[in-house]
């Protein structure tokens, strides 16, 4: 029998499509980024640009993953829909998705609905396959993309995965888009500020391209007691684009103190 397998659409835009020279790639920026001591977050949120743009910022995140020791088995990752109008969730009814290092399994949650069409040349959960598949290793997927709804709406459908210490949620979305890199500075200093607060009514259009899937794990995070912190925030002009056109990227992570 066949496997169903949603084939990567972005390799060799986004990221390198040769497998070795992705890994390489990959463990380069890992391995450049701050390693802190601890267990690992319980949620994460990363940037999904292509990886000379945001690779050092999302690496920044997944790092933290380094010391998970096989740990974490099971990623719920949400982003942003931007290629098919979706109103609410959507999930893939394929058994594994694949990049240039790989498969990785799917679990199908029941509580969302399958569309195939809006993963279909979506890169914002695509993105962020590889870096988990090296700091991880083998682990199943549940991918989300979310459209049009509410914090509440992604929040309940945050906390039925939620799970134990073998869960790690990921939500994927960039900051500012287009402006010169001192507003984008500013505009995403605003934006993480109201991000580590958790005030998820605060996000607005121009704060992030990720808003719905973010305002949701603020909500989940709130209900629960649980924190998040900023560790790295940086735009493409920090790390390879014009300055005068900017993209915003931010990494935040749940202290280990909260990491359960």
């Amino acid at each position: 029998m066949t496997m169903a397998v949603r084939h990567a659409a972005v390799a060799g835009l986004f990221y390198p499509a040769e497998a070795r020279e992705l890994r390489r790639m990959v463990e380069r920026l890992l391995a450049e980024a701050p390693q802190p001591e601890g267990p690992p977050p319980k949620a994460i949120v990363a940037p999904h640009a292509g990886y000379v743009y945001s690779g050092p910022v999302a690496a920044t995140a997944y790092a933290r993953l380094a010391k998970s020791g096989g740990g974490i088995k099971r990623v719920v990752l949400l982003g942003p829909a931007h290629r098919h109008p979706l109103y609410g969730l959507a999930t893939h009814s394929a058994q594994a998705f694949e990049t240039p290092l790989g498969l990785v399994p799917l679990e199908h949650p029941g509580t969302v609905r399958f569309m195939d069409a809006a993963h279909l040349r979506e890169h914002s959960l695509e993105t962020q396959l590889p870096f988990l598949q090296v700091a991880l290793g083998d682990f199943h997927l549940v991918p989300i993309v979310v459209g049009e709804a509410s914090a509440e709406e992604v929040a309940d459908v945050i906390d039925a995965l939620w799970g134990g210490e073998e869960t790690l949620i990921v939500i994927s979305s960039d900051l500012s888009h287009f402006h010169d890199a001192p507003t984008a500075r500013k505009l995403d200093r605003a934006a993480a500020d109201e991000i580590v607060a958790l005030r998820a009514e605060a996000l607005g259009y121009d704060s992030a391209c990720g808003r719905h899937a973010l305002a949701g794990l603020l909500v989940s995070l709130r209900n629960r007691g649980l924190r998040l912190e900023c560790i790295d925030l940086r735009n493409s002009a920090d790390t390879a684009g014009d300055p005068d056109r900017v993209v915003g990227y931010g990494a935040f992570v749940t202290p280990s103190s909260s990491s359960v």
